[in-house]
């Protein structure tokens, strides 16, 4: 008899215990907080401008399908285009200097009803759309590198594309400090302009399994010299691109990409990870 009093008072203490655990765990479950995206529909032969109320500190976009900039001189406008005409759904997401994050839902429209689009208003500045970008001591010098590698000669061969008498190089890698500098050109040895719609780095994977998606990581630079609208017929653009220092797993290689507006000489070619670590240290 006294067994079963001592059994029944030990099944009682456990069923309050877990009543009381679970208890606990309704009280400190916090409920995830959702974020709606908003639909932006942008086109290929317009460009969509979000203006944004603070500097820009992080983009991030679903797909190559579609070409995301910040515009040169200013922090706060982004510059959204399809890469693609009828591309497929995909997002947007940024993240600016007062620590807000918008998320945006892509889609494909022909003619959007809106270009220009205003997301709220800085406290500081209620009546300014562009906030200026003015180069610290580090961005100037950044800049100075550019235009000296610039006018250097080239020294590797072999990574370039070329097609309808139009070749795309990389013709020197270079480092300095926490700096990667890559110089290019584009040779136009033909009789039509070749206009630039977008000059891209990204990271993919240098096979793709059927079963698996390839992620693309966009490597975004940080300075640039050079022309990257036009490429006038038989002429020479050097273009050098100033990027913070990575480097790339084996089972991936950086794919730089150069694609023609309205036009279909596209080029690209692959960089592996044994020409980054192999970049010229500039004195």
């Amino acid at each position: 008899m006294r067994k079963n009093s001592v059994v029944r008072i030990s099944l009682i203490l456990l069923l309050f215990i877990c009543a009381k655990a679970q208890a606990q765990f309704h009280i400190n479950k916090i409920e995830p907080v959702t974020i709606p995206p908003l639909s932006l529909p942008i086109t290929y032969w317009k460009t969509t401008n979000l203006i944004f109320p603070y500097a820009i500190k992080s983009v991030d976009k679903g797909s190559k399908d579609v070409l995301v900039q910040i515009a040169k001189g200013v922090e706060n406008i982004l510059q959204v285009k399809a890469a693609k005409q009828g591309f497929t759904e995909t997002n947007l997401s940024v993240v600016t200097a007062e620590g807000k994050f918008y998320s945006y839902i892509l889609n494909y429209l022909e003619n959007p009803p809106a270009l220009n689009i205003k997301v709220g208003s800085n406290i500081n500045y209620p009546k300014t759309d562009a906030l200026f970008s003015y180069k610290t001591d580090n961005e100037a010098r950044t800049y100075d590198i550019t235009e000296q590698i610039a006018a250097k000669k080239p020294v590797i061969s072999g990574l370039s594309d070329k097609q309808f008498d139009v070749k795309f190089s990389m013709d020197g890698l270079y480092i300095k400090n926490d700096k990667l500098y890559f110089q290019l050109s584009v040779e136009n040895n033909s009789g039509v302009d070749y206009g630039i719609q977008a000059l891209r780095f990204y990271i993919k994977d240098k096979t793709k399994s059927k079963r698996t998606a390839s992620q693309e990581i966009e490597q975004l630079p940080v300075e640039y010299t050079g022309n990257v609208e036009i490429v006038r017929g038989k002429s020479k653009q050097v273009i050098v691109m100033a990027m913070d220092r990575f480097t790339i797993p084996d089972s991936k290689i950086l794919y730089v990409e150069l694609m023609e507006a309205n036009g279909g000489r596209n080029l690209g070619f692959k960089v592996k990870n044994k020409n980054i670590v192999a970049a010229k240290n500039i004195d």
